[in-house]
């Protein structure tokens, strides 16, 4: 049983890693980079220097800006120097207006912005930016997690000054070391009027999709999955409503979705199936706020040890937290908690992150898929066994498996897939 310390520190934990955010968030970092910059600077620079990680570039080269119409990190970063409120988050650019906006395009074909590739760092998540005028400069930088500034800087005079992940990762803010057992924990045990503020997470999400289907966002997959030829079902229904926040939020749509480590998608993919399927089941609040911070948990817990960015696709992360609340919800026990786990890791890892676009939502709908057929199989106690691949007796084992070959194994593949991006 978790003492009630550690209920406290997960409960901080959730909250720092659960957070609004408008568009895709790697160029929302970026904008929000550029805005702390400007406002050391005070006025709008003349000069804009963005130097980014290859994860970064990768995850921010082709996906809508919220309030733009336009896609990628120019206007981004334009949008950040003109009306970017550092105060903000990852909301940073919610107070866009046209005006705004016809200004930013010009800032741009006045090629005032250079966006460069940072060599020679093994930290994924970087944002170096330097913005300066003829008299004056300023530089801010995030690294780690994508609202975590280390350095500010203002005409040379050092304003803040954090370690600099420029030479490994570094451990995430917070020092609590989860595992399956005190995730499981916590999501049973831990009172629920406690818990109840991850409810927010459904409410956010939720209203994302609803907007979305009622326009034409992305490649409309949740259109496509709604049309009929797969049936009308809880779980074409789980699938569409998923796919329909995410084709939003790829496309750039302005309105927020509540995120997970750092990423809107993980965010989604967490909360919306899970949810999707409790009203569908007909069952309690108190069912589904434990089943949502099961997954959201599961999620943070296996981001702790991957890394805010690899070459996996985080809808395998987000998903395998979706099969763990579906198959509470269904009446799982632990132990087919766990099978959920497996089921997942033994199906779907290896699927790469090209980067954050609009057919992310392809990429999800397929999580949610295995999520769905993860937590069948583990209520039928079916499990993929420890003899096949890199599933584990061991969960936490299994889970570590899956993390080492995405923060560690797929280093080459994520290289080849932006030098893929970048010379199309």
């Amino acid at each position: 049983m978790l003492s009630q310390n550690e209920r406290e520190e997960i409960v901080k934990l959730i909250r720092q890693e659960v957070i609004p955010a408008i568009g895709c968030t790697e160029p929302m970092a970026v904008a929000l980079a550029v805005a702390k910059a400007v406002e050391i600077l005070g006025v709008v620079p003349q000069r804009i220097d963005v130097f980014l990680s290859a994860n970064m570039l990768k995850n921010a080269m082709g996906v809508g800006i919220p309030g733009t119409g336009m896609a990628g990190l120019p206007i981004a970063i334009a949008m950040g120097a003109l009306v970017g409120k550092s105060e903000y988050g990852l909301e940073v650019l919610r107070d866009i207006t046209p005006g705004a906006l016809e200004e930013g395009k010009r800032m741009i074909d006045q090629k005032i912005i250079t966006v460069h590739l940072k060599e020679n760092i093994s930290e994924k998540l970087y944002i170096e930016v330097l913005v300066s005028t003829e008299k004056n400069a300023a530089k801010a930088i995030i690294s780690h997690e994508h609202t975590r500034f280390v350095h500010l800087e203002k005409d040379g005079e050092i304003l803040l000054a954090e370690k600099c992940e420029t030479e490994g990762e570094v451990t995430t803010e917070s020092e609590l070391q989860l595992s399956f057992d005190k995730v499981c924990d916590f999501a049973h045990e831990t009172p629920v009027d406690e818990l109840r503020f991850i409810l927010k997470t459904a409410e956010m999400n939720k209203a994302a999709a609803i907007e979305s289907m009622k326009g034409d966002y992305g490649h409309g997959v949740s259109h496509t999955l709604a049309n009929g030829m797969m049936g009308n079902n809880v779980f074409t229904r789980m699938l569409s409503v998923t796919a329909a926040a995410c084709d939003a939020r790829m496309a750039g749509a302005m309105f927020p979705v509540m995120s997970n480590s750092g990423s809107g998608n993980q965010g989604i993919a967490a909360t919306l199936p899970v949810s999707v399927y409790a009203e569908e089941s007909g069952k309690s609040e108190e069912e589904l706020v434990r089943a949502l911070t099961l997954s959201h948990l599961m999620t943070i817990y296996i981001k702790q040890s991957l890394g805010r960015l690899s070459g996996l696709c985080g809808a395998v992360v987000a998903a395998t937290g979706s099969a763990c609340g579906i198959t509470y919800l269904m009446g799982g026990s632990r132990e087919q908690i766990g099978y959920a786990v497996k089921n997942m890791i033994g199906n779907i890892t290896g699927m790469i992150c090209d980067g954050a676009k609009p057919s992310c939502a392809l990429k999800v709908s397929n999580g949610v898929s295995t999520a769905t057929l993860s937590a069948m199989m583990a209520m039928e106690n079916k499990v993929v066994s420890a003899v096949e691949g890199i599933t584990d007796e061991n969960v936490d084992k299994t889970i570590q498996n899956l993390t080492k070959i995405g923060r560690d194994g797929m280093c080459e593949t994520d290289r080849l897939i932006l030098e893929i991006m970048t010379n199309k």
